[in-house]
């Protein structure tokens, strides 16, 4: 009996450190369970968006001022994520975050 991955397509992750306003994580692919994490010393609003035409219109999830750690699910195929700081919403610090499955 042969064994299969079935975390294989689950290897996706979109890392970085934010530091001005209008700034996004190149956007992730997610389906099902998926991490999200903030963290450092940072004042702000962070965005955690989706997208459901391949990145031409954007849904803002949720928002956030502070550090979290979070445990979410994506019920759909070919539905991208991305997290950052629109314009207008980065005040001071490093913000620095990962979006994971």
């Amino acid at each position: 009996m042969q064994k299969v991955n079935i975390y294989a397509e689950y290897n996706k992750s979109a890392v970085g450190s934010i530091t001005a306003a209008n700034s996004y994580v190149a956007p992730i692919e997610l389906f099902g369970k998926f991490n999200f994490s903030l963290s450092g010393t940072w004042a702000g609003t962070v965005e955690l968006r989706r997208s459901f035409n391949q990145g031409s219109n954007w849904v803002v999830v949720d928002k956030y001022t502070a550090n979290v750690e979070l445990i979410g699910e994506e019920p759909e195929r070919n539905i991208l994520y991305d997290w950052g700081v629109n314009s207008g919403y980065y005040t001071s610090g490093t913000i620095a975050g990962r979006l994971s499955q």
